[in-house]
C-alpha cells in the first residue's frame, strides 16, 4: 500500500500553497478555495519567478487568501488593498503585484481606489471574487448585490443597482476585463495567466458561491446547485459591450474576455514626463556642464 501511495505524483499546485495551513476556514461549497487552485495553476504555468509575485488582500473571506499562498503577501486593512499593492509597485517595479480580494472589500469599501487605480493604468492584477454578499461580516448587502436578492440588511430585497464590474472597470481605464465563474476552472485559470502577463490595470471578476449566506438567505439551495446555476446560465460573450453584461438576479451571466487594449501605464507615463522635464532643464543650462541626465 504504502509504494502505491509513493507512486502518486504531487500536486503541482502545493508548491504555491501554504500547505500546513491546511484545510482552509472557507465554509463548505464555498468558490474561493478553487479560484485559488486556478491561481496556482497560472503562476505555475506563466513561469514567473516566486521571489519576485507579490499578493495583497483586503479583509473578508477572499482577503485571507494571502495567507493561503506561499508568496510575499500582506493581508491589508479594509478597502486598502489597491493602495497598498500601488506602494508596492511603484517602490519596486519589478514586481508582479497581484490584488486578490472580495467585492465588497475592493468595490465597496475600496471603490474610490479601484476607479483612480484603473484611470492611472498602473500595473496591478485585479482578481475580485464576487459572492454578491458581505461574507465574512454578516450577509450584509453589497455594492454587486442582485436586485431584489435578499440579504441581512435588506430583507425585503435589495432596491439598489448593483454595479456592472465588468463595465465599472473599463470606464475607468482597465486595459484588460474579463468574468468568469468558479465553475469555469480551465477559461479562469488561463484569463490568470493573461492578466499576469498583461502591462497595466487588469481585472478578472470571479463569480463564487456563498453557501452559507447569500444562497441560504435566498433560498437557493448549496455550492453544488450555485455551480449548477453557473454552468446552465452561463453564456460566452468575449469581446461583448461591457454595458450589457450586468448581472440580474438568477437571470443568464454573461462570461469572457470583454477588454484587452493596450495603453501606456503609469509607470511609463511617469517616466515619459520626467524624461521630458529633464531634457527641457538640461537645455536650458546649456546642454552641458551643469546638468547631467541620467
Amino acid at each position: 500500500m504504502s509504494a502505491t501511495v509513493d507512486l502518486v505524483p504531487p500536486n503541482p499546485v502545493e508548491a504555491i500553497l501554504r500547505t500546513e495551513r491546511m484545510p482552509s476556514i472557507w465554509c463548505p461549497g464555498c468558490g474561493i478555495g478553487t479560484t485559488v487552485n486556478c491561481f496556482a495553476r497560472a503562476l505555475l504555468q506563466a513561469k514567473l519567478d516566486p521571489k519576485k509575485v507579490v499578493v495583497v488582500s483586503g479583509i473578508g473571506c477572499s482577503g485571507r487568501i494571502a495567507g493561503y499562498v506561499d508568496l510575499d503577501s500582506f493581508h491589508t486593512t479594509h478597502g486598502r488593498a489597491i493602495p497598498f499593492a500601488t506602494g508596492l509597485k511603484l517602490a519596486n517595479p519589478e514586481l508582479t503585484t497581484i490584488v486578490y480580494s472580495g467585492d465588497g472589500d475592493l468595490v465597496g469599501i475600496g471603490g474610490n481606489h479601484f476607479i483612480h487605480a484603473a484611470r492611472r493604468n498602473v500595473d496591478l492584477k485585479v482578481f475580485c471574487v464576487n459572492n454578491f454578499t458581505y461574507g465574512m461580516t454578516g450577509g450584509q448587502v453589497a455594492p454587486t448585490t442582485p436586485l431584489r436578492a435578499l440579504s441581512t440588511t435588506t430583507p425585503y430585497g435589495c432596491f439598489e443597482q448593483p454595479f456592472n464590474l465588468p463595465q465599472l472597470a473599463e470606464a475607468a481605464g482597465a486595459v484588460y476585463v474579463a468574468r468568469w465563474t468558479c465553475y469555469h476552472v480551465r477559461q479562469l485559470a488561463h484569463a490568470m495567466g493573461e492578466a499576469l502577463r498583461k502591462k497595466g490595470f487588469a481585472f478578472i471578476e470571479i463569480l463564487s458561491p456563498c453557501p452559507t449566506l447569500y444562497l441560504r438567505r435566498n433560498r437557493l439551495g448549496d455550492g453544488v446547485a450555485m455551480m449548477q446555476y453557473f454552468k446552465e446560465a452561463s453564456v460566452v460573450r468575449h469581446a461583448a459591450p461591457t454595458g450589457e453584461v450586468g448581472i440580474d438576479f438568477q437571470g443568464p451571466l454573461a462570461v469572457g474576455k470583454f477588454v484587452d487594449i493596450e495603453r501606456p501605464d503609469f509607470l511609463e507615463l511617469v517616466n515619459q514626463q520626467l524624461g521630458r522635464t529633464l531634457d527641457a532643464e538640461y537645455a536650458g543650462c546649456g546642454g552641458e556642464g551643469d546638468y547631467v541626465r541620467g
